[in-house]
């Protein structure tokens, strides 16, 4: 069972419902600050939510499979961080945030290097 496509998904549900509960629930009462690192928070997890379901459902594994779950888990802490600030936790995960960054960042060059491994081996098969 390829499991990155349920983790792709709860993340994608979670960045869902977690966008929806701070634009209700908590409207008026987060800061500037923290309403923007909301926004933020739930802009990237959704978006890297999509790009991790992708690699899940290309059944490729390797490379493509490793850069969906450097981005699961850089969504989710690069998102969590920036979640937990909004709540009034404690600034120093602000130094953690970047490490979610990082391995966005490589998640997408390991998908990228995947997709280029694929284009050679799909192109030394082609009579």
């Amino acid at each position: 069972m390829n499991r990155l496509i349920p983790a792709a998904a709860l993340v994608g549900f979670l960045s869902v419902a977690l966008g929806a509960f701070g634009a209700h629930a908590l409207d008026g009462r987060l800061t500037a600050q923290g309403a923007e690192w909301w926004h933020t928070a739930t802009l990237y997890g959704l978006t890297h939510a999509g790009a991790a379901l992708a690699a899940g459902l290309s059944g490729r594994g390797g490379k493509i499979a490793a850069g969906g779950w450097m981005i699961v888990a850089g969504a989710v802490i690069f998102a969590g961080t920036l979640y937990a600030m909004a709540l009034d936790a404690p600034r120093w995960l602000g130094a953690v945030t970047p490490v979610g960054g990082i391995s966005l960042l490589a998640g997408w060059v390991m998908i990228g290097l995947g997709g280029l491994s694929a284009a050679r081996t799909a192109q030394d098969v082609v009579p």
